[in-house]
């Protein structure tokens, strides 16, 4: 009798000890399911890189998108070419914004150089997406000699007008998260770089217009000038990374 109820207890307990390893497996399984992903994005999201196709960009100034950015495990790469017969490669959207959210992710190589524009206006009076689109800046803040030539070429940076208020991007290789808001109805620009807010300023009016006086963009004729144009990501000469990008019109 007493062997009989030993060999029930040892039974029930390896019963439970398998039942509860089944459900860790099974909770283990569903928390991997919930992951975000790029296609649950909220109503008000809209997705402008979805990692499989340049679909919804081209290379400014251009048709399509050269070989020289590649898809690569749900990122757009850029590999400059060893000659570029004086062309350039970046990149903007076929759709003009003015109110939004950007959200994106970038990497950098060593000593790489990049940056994000919003407002650019492509003519072919401009030959450069920064001729008119102000730019947050991408870089390797170690090794870019950019990083030398004062705060406001720093990443994060309002290119040559704002610097960052604290330095939050990751070391070379890794992923950066970069929010960008740009609202022309209350006049505010934002940058929030790794979840910190690290740059603030306003888009237009009397105090846009002192900055940009101050800035190496004095007296470039079409420079902020344009509320409504494309985003771009630039071809600064380096191999650069960008993926998860998304916007939301404000």
């Amino acid at each position: 009798m007493q062997l009989n109820m030993k060999k029930l207890i040892i039974l029930a307990l390896v019963t439970c000890a398998l039942g509860c390893k089944q459900k860790d497996q099974k909770a283990e399984a569903g928390e991997a399911k919930k992951e975000p992903v790029m296609e649950t994005l909220p109503k008000d999201w809209v997705t402008l890189f979805d990692g499989t196709s340049f679909d919804g960009w081209h290379e400014y100034l251009a048709q399509g998108v050269s070989e020289h950015w590649k898809l690569e495990d749900g990122a757009m790469v850029f590999y400059p070419p060893a000659e570029r017969h004086g062309k350039s490669f970046n990149l903007v959207t076929d759709k003009e914004y003015t109110n939004f959210v950007l959200s994106l992710e970038w990497k950098v190589s060593e000593a790489s150089n990049s940056g994000i524009f919003w407002g650019v206006f492509e003519d072919a009076k401009y030959g450069q997406p920064y001729e008119t689109g102000p730019e947050i800046q991408v870089l390797d803040n170690i090794a870019h000699p950019d990083a030398k030539a004062g705060t406001t070429h720093q990443a994060g940076a309002l290119y040559d007008m704002i610097a960052p208020s604290k330095e939050v991007v990751k070391p070379v290789g890794q992923w950066n998260l970069c929010i960008i808001t740009i609202d022309h109805e209350r006049n505010i620009g934002s940058v929030r770089l790794n979840g910190q807010n690290i740059v603030e300023f306003p888009v237009h009016g009397e105090e846009w217009d002192a900055m940009v006086a101050k800035s190496k963009f004095a007296d470039w004729e079409g420079f902020g000038k344009y509320q409504t144009g494309k985003i771009g990501l630039q071809d600064h000469g380096d191999v650069v990374a960008y993926r998860n990008i998304k916007i939301k019109e404000l």
